[in-house]
């Protein structure tokens, strides 16, 4: 099985990894295509249009991006 993610960008994504309690990780870009791991996830807490709670923490949504692994099968089943 390979593993991938899935970047949470609309209110639409994040309400439903909120309601099915996905573990979300956040990630602040970097240059040249590198990240920084800020917070190795948890359930949604709580969601406004400016910030994501997660784990206690408010994160605001124009600086990180939030990501759920994703699994596919590369068997292609």
């Amino acid at each position: 099985m390979n593993h991938t993610y899935k970047v949470l960008k609309s209110d639409i994504e994040l309400f439903a990894a909120a309601l099915s309690q996905a573990r979300v990780y956040v990630v602040q870009p970097l240059d040249e295509g590198l990240i920084d791991i800020v917070d190795y996830g948890g359930a949604v807490e709580n969601i406004t249009p400016e910030s994501v709670k997660i784990n206690g923490t408010f994160f605001m949504r124009n600086q990180f991006e939030f990501r759920v692994d994703v699994k596919k099968d590369s068997t292609g089943m």
